[in-house]
């Protein structure tokens, strides 16, 4: 099945509500989604920043902003949709004027749209070719870096990116089994290394983990991205980020409490704890249960200005 705008309903946002709170959305303010999607978290502020609200969507899926931009019609006059790598957020910003903004979502996984119905290689439920660029324009496919890199090399990155204890068995075999061009060709080299399910997670995920943050830059873009986010704040605007693995979430978790501490801190934490999904929300949408959240808000500012709705 192909990704059609159709489809953009069934999307489940994560930690909705929980977001909307930590956004602190107000009729009025300017916000940014840094990962729109199909649109359900852009569909909520929008909703609550109603009358007079404004939100920038950034996506580098350019199907993503499709669906988006047909799901958020009727606040056409209310949003700018951008298709690029959120890794250029204050270039983006800038060329747009929209800053200071009140709040600065990124929500980072891959929406269900992107793992069940894009032919794109993200996931092995499905046989497709070995592909998982988040943007077609990007040059690196998942496919260049298993049938290219040395053997060292990939267990390198399955390891530091999947954390995945069985990467030298698995790179071994990949160059074994090497061309792999497919999805399910993949999986089954990784079974063959490291032997069938273990328990609820299935043996290839971490390894598919590996290669799609491997070809994005994932984590070095959200590096980069969040340092840019805390120039674009007002003071008092909210910077709020859903990650679903351990590398995503210690790299928001050590950048908060670094931007929070010391008597130059130029955030203050809306939450010590890490906001998670409820056990409602894991029953209605299993996918949810690996979102952690977390939030801060601009406590200091070029000119101490304070945001107005």
């Amino acid at each position: 099945m192909s990704l059609t705008m159709s489809a953009a309903p069934t999307h489940i946002p994560v930690l909705l509500e929980e977001t909307i709170e930590a956004l602190n959305v107000q009729p009025g303010g300017r916000y940014i989604d840094c990962t729109i999607g199909p649109g359900g978290h852009a569909a909520a502020i929008l909703e609550h920043s109603s009358p007079g609200g404004q939100l920038l969507g950034i996506d580098a899926d350019p199907k993503a902003i499709k669906i988006a931009r047909a799901r958020l019609e009727a606040y056409s006059s209310s949003i700018l949709l951008v298709n690029q790598n959120f890794v250029n957020l204050q270039a983006i910003c800038t060329k747009h004027d929209f800053f200071p903004v009140h709040g600065i979502l990124f929500d980072l996984g891959l929406s269900s749209l992107q793992l069940e119905h894009n032919n794109r290689g993200f996931s092995f439920q499905h046989d497709a070719l070995l592909d998982m660029r988040l943007s077609p324009s990007q040059d690196i496919t998942a496919a260049i870096i298993i049938n290219s890199s040395p053997e060292s090399q990939l267990a390198h990155l399955i390891r530091a990116y999947g954390e995945e204890r069985y990467s030298q068995r698995i790179a071994r075999q990949i160059v074994r089994q090497r061309p792999i061009t497919t999805t399910l060709q993949l999986a089954q080299t990784i079974e063959q290394a490291i032997g069938g399910r273990r328990g609820r997670i299935h043996p290839a995920t971490r390894t598919f983990q590996a290669l799609r943050i491997a070809v994005n830059q994932e984590l070095e873009h959200l590096k980069s991205a969040l340092k840019q986010a805390i120039d674009l704040l007002g003071f008092g605007g909210r910077l709020v980020v859903i990650s679903y693995h351990s590398l995503e979430d210690r790299i928001v978790k050590n950048f908060m409490r670094q931007e929070a501490s010391g008597e130059e801190a130029c955030l203050g934490l809306v939450s010590k704890k890490v906001i998670t999904p409820s056990l409602a929300e894991v029953q209605s949408n299993p996918r949810s249960r690996s979102a952690k959240l977390r939030a801060a808000e601009r406590i200091t500012g070029p000119d101490e200005q304070i945001l107005s709705g």
